[in-house]
């Protein structure tokens, strides 16, 4: 029990870091998928 709840706890801080990394690099999917055509409401 103890093992799975260690391995759930490093997949959500693992997930969460990686957002937040990913992010702060510019490789977030509105950046990457959408054109200067496209009207998205980002909010930063």
């Amino acid at each position: 029990m103890k093992a799975m709840l260690t391995g759930f706890t490093a997949v959500a801080v693992i997930a969460l870091g990686a957002n937040l990394l990913l992010n702060q690099a510019g490789f977030a999917s509105h950046e990457k998928l959408s054109g200067a055509s496209v009207r998205l409401d980002v909010v930063k």
